[in-house]
C-alpha cells in the first residue's frame, strides 16, 4: 500500500516537472481580475469625457452610441492616451501578480516558456495594432473596439497552448464578442467593457481558485 502511494506522488512530481518544462504556469489569476478592473476604470474616464457628446447625440436620436460623427481628433487623442495608460497598467499589474506567483512556486518569472508564449502572441497582437492603426487613418473609428477585440482573442487562442488551456476559453469569448460588435458600430465602448473588463474578472477569479490557491 506504501508502496502504491510513493508510485502516486513519483507519477504526480513527474507530471508537475513536465507541466513546468511545457507550460507558463506562473500566470497568476489576480493579474486577469486586475486588467478587468482597470479596464472599466479606463472606460469609465472615456465615458465621463465623452459624457456631453453622448447627452446630446441621444436627445437628437436614440442610437446615441454612434458617435462616429460626433468624436474630434482631440477626442480621438484623448481616448489613445486613455488606452495606452490602462495597456501599461495592467501589464505592470500583471508583471507584479505572476512574479509574485513565480517566487512562491520558487521558479523564473522570464523562463522559456514565457517566452514562447509572449512570441506566440506577439504577431496577433502586432498586427493587430497596425490594424488598428489603418482604420484610425482612414476615420474607421467605430470598428477599432472590435478589431481590439478580435485581434486580442486571437493571441490568447495563440498563446494558449504555452500555457493553461483556459486562457482559450477567454480568447474564443473575446472573438465572439469583437465580432458581434462588428454589427453594432458605435457601442464599441460597451462591447470593450464587457470584453476587457467584465469577462478578465471572471476569467482572473476562475483561475485564482483553480490554480493560484494551489501554487
Amino acid at each position: 500500500m506504501d508502496q502504491e502511494k510513493d508510485y502516486l506522488k513519483d507519477i504526480t512530481a513527474i507530471r508537475s516537472m513536465m507541466e513546468r518544462s511545457s507550460r507558463f504556469i506562473s500566470l497568476s489569476g489576480l493579474s486577469g481580475v486586475f486588467a478587468g478592473i482597470v479596464a472599466l476604470i479606463g472606460a469609465g474616464v472615456a465615458y465621463g469625457y465623452l459624457g456631453e457628446k453622448l447627452s446630446v447625440r441621444y436627445s437628437s436620436d436614440p442610437n446615441y452610441y454612434e458617435l462616429v460623427r460626433y468624436v474630434s481628433h482631440r477626442d480621438i487623442y484623448i481616448l489613445t492616451l486613455i488606452g495606452i495608460l490602462v495597456l501599461v497598467s495592467a501589464l505592470l499589474g500583471g508583471y507584479y501578480f505572476t512574479a509574485r506567483k513565480a517566487k512562491r512556486q520558487g521558479v523564473k518569472t522570464w523562463d522559456k516558456t514565457a517566452k514562447k508564449l509572449v512570441s506566440s502572441m506577439f504577431i496577433p497582437l502586432f498586427t493587430g495594432g497596425l490594424f488598428c492603426l489603418a482604420l484610425l487613418y482612414h476615420g474607421q473609428i467605430g470598428l477599432i473596439a472590435p478589431a481590439t477585440l478580435v485581434f486580442y482573442g486571437l493571441a490568447l487562442l495563440s498563446g494558449g497552448q504555452h500555457t493553461y488551456k483556459d486562457i482559450r476559453y477567454l480568447g474564443f469569448f473575446q472573438v465572439a464578442l469583437g465580432l458581434i460588435s462588428c454589427f453594432f458600430v458605435g457601442y464599441g465602448l460597451l462591447f470593450w467593457s464587457v470584453g476587457f473588463g467584465i469577462l478578465h474578472i471572471i476569467y482572473g477569479i476562475v483561475m485564482y481558485y483553480k490554480y493560484d490557491l494551489k501554487a
